[in-house]
């Protein structure tokens, strides 16, 4: 498994290693010949890994030798990225001096080269002998040809079939049965476990019964939480709260928390699912339902659970298990995510091998996606007896990893394993985003610009969708917009990321000699994060990787807190960081010292206490994301910002006293993301600025658009060009330039195949532009209209196909709302559900002029407040 993260981190050393600009600066520090000796070295080493792929499965001492092959690789790349990080320094050095006398320009530039041969050439002699003495112990690996490409022409690999579910109808209907009718209890809620071995489909079969449409209706409370291994009572309970309650509370206990909770079931009858429970603790137990007993008679806990020991305590004498799938069908299973058909009546050459795997998956519905999903890739007969006949089925398996799951891991390409073992960072029931992963992809190196042209952000979310689609990650149970690893994919991916990541929490034991290897780490945050749980990572030199975890709703009013001796005496000692994350501590300052931290790609500061950023941030001249979003006293940027030309992500969402940006952001031509963007006066930021950030996307809010001078300065931002899905447009509640604001805001028409929300506040225009409503913004799903005071009508919005939320709100001088609203198409609003009226202080009358309205819509609000 060692293989794959060795060849992806050769494969970056060489890109750097052949980059123009990098040899130039090399070769100008006189350590280019070192350089090219240390990659001939390499290459011959990099030719023995294909040889090494398959027989690191079974041979200790090649997995040995690839161990120490990977350190040297980080050791390399580190030393490749201080080259790097030097030359940008230089580079920013003689544009700081542009304006000195050449006497001065001189001086740095030979003390740098002085310094940097100085510092490098023992370290890169050293290396390269490493390097030279590995060679030559070689564990009998020869060189071979590059592994055959994956051919993904027969089926496309990221096109999942819709049914996902095969042999379970008789348990579905049992438990669906159970749920709305049941049996009369002396409680008025029951228990319904489901009980059965990981990867059986408990979690699976629990989401078909919570989606149902029947059930949904049947119950007025509907949460699910995932437990897991830590079964703790608050945790739980804030998570079911969060789930059923329409406003937030802090609560200082469990007995405060949960009478809220009792309140809100009370007399209501609710669903709630327990997923993947651990805890054989019987009193926990009891503490946890207390609320549950002030719900309405019928009220259901579904269980999934691989013990029985709890039931047993709780009073089930049997419990029936869900068993693992028939051979019928489980070969149908197969069958569906490898062939997209029910049998292999129309493949009977595929029949035989396929008998054979499903007999080694054991009936698991897991082990028969993930290999299912391995075998869309694989056309021929020959393949399909490669992966019966894989050793990996005849492993020892100490550590319990599904042989499938491990076969599945070992057939993807050297990148996907390695993004794949990154997730061993992130606990068990973590839910992931995927646009931060992806930016933590990025900062740890793993997904640089690729030959086909492609920005890291989009290979990113191409190698996520395999992934997903191999079945490594599923979509959350709950249905929100997050994902999940099962249980047995994220013990298999801390299996491969073998001895170079930590998942640091309360269990975990680390011998001080083990710190020295460890480069990525991740830790649970917790209420109180002391130094003295970290001192000894004093001597974990080469971490990349410090990241705050956390599992379970993390509501705003949580506090997390840090020993300020890890900000100021540990963080700095850490010099080889890229990815740094101190989301939600609180914390008022940032020490300047972390200005230090030279390899940073990634710092995440969002939700602490901070008012501003260090002076010297743009020392941090590598940093691609920079995420202050929920920092509510954050009040001024730093004038060095303007030095942070590698920013690709600034997250300045929900920063209300931010209230200026410093002219020349729009120089940081790499930007992507700027969620947050302030228009200011003379020598501050103009909106003309945008037009040179040519890559903006995702979710932006422009405030300030009444000191914009000129309509033409408006077109200038060309948000038409961008890739803009939530815009929001604000304007100073003040402003009166109503001819004026009309023009800016047509101008200001963004890309209609792209737009999924729009927010207009404080608009004085009498009328909105033509765009505004206009049905060629078809993924256009939310709209919010505020404070637009002035407006006499308002714009089409029934011709909008997609829009299943709209806000009109404040809108004064409207006092009919007719044709205009529905627009002239046959059914208005097609696709509406929630529509509010807020505030509409001269509504007098609302005619329909539609044969039909509102087909979907399922919430009307109307607060009208008179003059």
């Amino acid at each position: 498994m060692a293989e794959a993260a060795a060849a992806a981190l050769v494969k970056v050393i060489f890109d750097k290693l052949a980059d123009e600009a990098f040899k130039k600066y090399a070769r100008s520090q006189n350590i280019h010949s070192e350089l090219k000796e240390l990659g001939i070295t390499l290459s011959q080493i990099q030719a023995l890994l294909n040889d090494a792929s398959n027989k690191e499965i079974t041979d200790e001492s090649v997995r040995l030798w690839l161990n120490r092959l990977q350190h040297l690789a980080y050791d390399i790349d580190d030393m490749l990225d201080d080259v790097a990080t030097e030359a940008m320094h230089r580079e920013l050095t003689l544009e700081s001096e542009a304006s000195t006398s050449m006497v001065r320009k001189f001086i740095p530039t030979c003390c740098t080269k002085f310094s940097l041969s100085h510092r490098l050439s023992p370290k890169l002699d050293s290396i390269t002998t490493q390097l030279q003495h590995l060679e030559k112990q070689n564990p009998g690996l020869i060189v071979k040809g590059e592994k055959p490409k994956i051919n993904t022409n027969r089926r496309n690999e990221t096109s999942l079939p819709e049914r996902d579910v095969v042999g379970r109808e008789v348990e579905t209907k049992k438990l669906l049965n159970q749920l709305l009718v049941g049996e009369s209890s002396k409680e008025n809620f029951s228990i319904l476990p489901i009980v059965g071995l990981g990867g059986v489909g408990k979690t699976t079969l629990a989401r078909i019964l919570y989606n149902d449409t029947r059930v949904k209706d049947h119950f007025e409370l509907m949460a699910w939480v995932c437990v897991s291994d830590e079964f703790d009572v608050f945790k739980i309970s804030e998570t079911i709260f969060e789930c059923v309650a329409t406003e937030n509370k802090q609560f200082k206990d469990v007995n405060q928390l949960q009478i809220a909770l009792r309140e809100q079931f009370k007399d209501k009858r609710f669903l709630l699912v327990l997923d993947d429970v651990w805890n054989q603790n019987y009193d926990d137990w009891e503490i946890l339902v207390r609320p549950f007993h002030s719900g309405a008679a019928g009220s259901r806990v579904i269980m999934t659970t691989r013990q029985q020991d709890l039931l047993k305590k709780i009073g089930f004498n049997h419990v029936d298990n869900l068993e693992s799938l028939s051979h019928e069908d489980a070969l149908s299973l197969l069958a569906l995510h490898a062939l997209d058909v029910d049998n292999f009546d129309s493949h009977e050459t595929l029949k035989p091998q396929a008998k054979g795997i499903v007999k080694k998956c054991g009936g698991l519905p897991l082990a028969l996606k993930a290999i299912g999903r391995l075998l869309r890739t694989k056309t021929e007969g020959e393949e399909w007896d490669d992966v019966l006949k894989s050793k990996i089925w005849d492993l020892e398996n100490a550590d319990a990893i599904v042989p499938a799951l491990r076969l599945s891991y070992h057939d993807l390409p050297a990148d996907l394993k390695r993004l794949f073992a990154y997730c061993s960072l992130f606990p068990k029931d973590f839910m992931f985003d995927k646009e931060e992963l992806i930016l933590l992809w990025i900062a740890e190196g793993y997904l640089n610009e690729s030959t086909a042209n492609k920005s890291p952000e989009r290979l990113g979310h191409e190698y996520f969708e395999k992934l997903l689609s191999r079945s490594f990650f599923q979509p959350a149970p709950s249905g929100e917009p997050f994902f999940v690893m099962h249980d047995l994919m994220n013990d298999l991916a801390t299996f491969v990321a073998g001895e170079y990541f930590l998942r640091f929490d309360s269990q975990t034991e680390t011998a001080e000699e083990a710190l020295g290897k460890y480069r990525h780490m991740s830790f649970m945050r917790e209420h109180h994060v002391g130094f003295q749980k970290f001192e000894a990572f004093q001597r974990a030199r080469s971490l990349r990787t410090l990241l705050a975890v956390y599992v379970g709703v993390e509501q705003s009013w949580n506090k997390f807190y840090i020993s300020n001796k890890i900000l100021v005496d540990l963080l700095p000692q850490l010099t080889l960081l890229r990815v740094l994350s101190l989301s939600r501590f609180d914390i008022s300052e940032v020490p300047d010292s972390i200005c230090s931290l030279d390899h940073v790609r990634y710092l995440n500061l969002s939700r602490t206490n901070i008012s501003k950023l260090p002076e010297n941030v743009g020392n941090l001249y590598n940093l691609q994301t920079l995420i202050v979003f929920g920092c509510k006293r954050l009040s001024t940027l730093p004038k060095s910002f303007l030095k942070l030309k590698k920013l690709r992500h600034f997250d300045i969402r929900d920063t209300p006293l931010l209230e200026k940006l410093p002219l020349g952001i729009g120089e940081l031509r790499n930007l992507q993301t700027l969620t947050k963007i302030i228009i200011g006066g003379d020598g501050e930021f103009a909106i003309t600025e945008l037009k040179g950030l040519k890559n903006l996307h995702g979710e932006i809010s422009i405030e300030g658009l009444n000191k914009v001078q000129s309509s033409m300065h408006a077109r200038e931002a060309n948000l038409l060009l961008k890739g803009i899905n939530k815009l929001e447009l604000k304007w100073d509640d003040g402003s009166i330039r109503e001819i004026l604001e009309k023009e800016v805001l047509n101008e200001l028409k963004p890309n209609s195949d792209k737009l999924e929300m729009l927010v207009v506040e404080c608009y004085k225009g009498i009328e909105f532009p033509s765009w505004v409503g206009d049905s060629s913004f078809h993924r256009l799903v939310q709209v919010s209209l505020c404070g637009c005071k002035k407006c006499t009508s308002l714009p089409p919005l029934g011709q909008l196909p997609s829009l299943k939320e709209l806000l009109i709100q404040g809108m004064d001088d409207v006092k009919v709302i007719s044709l205009e609203l529905s627009g002239s198409t046959d059914v208005t609003f097609p696709s509406l559900e929630i529509l509010r009226f807020e505030d509409m202080s001269s509504w007098e009358v609302w005619s329909a002029n539609s044969e039909e309205m509102f087909p979907c819509l399922r919430e009307l609000q109307i607060e009208i407040v008179p003059i």
